[in-house]
């Protein structure tokens, strides 16, 4: 179990990652410094962004509750 929980962190991990890179910046931060500012964003989300957004939240979700279950495991043995 402890074995699963583990490669359930790391994949999860990486897609996280993966992720949190394809989201567009909004301006105001770090993507702006290297010409990301550019960009004007006249219209709402679409909905590829919309589920992007999604699939970064269950993601997250997944990551989060693999380090409580390895910590958890961890713990108990």
């Amino acid at each position: 179990m402890i074995l699963f929980l583990q490669i359930l962190l790391i994949v999860s991990s990486l897609v996280l990652i993966l992720l949190v890179l394809l989201h567009r910046g909004r301006g105001g931060g770090l993507s702006s410094l290297f010409g990301g500012g550019m960009q004007s964003s006249l219209s709402g989300s679409s909905v590829v962004e919309k589920n992007l957004d999604r699939l970064t939240l269950f993601v997250g979700a997944v990551w989060v509750i693999a380090i409580v279950g390895v910590g958890l495991l961890m713990k108990v043995n």
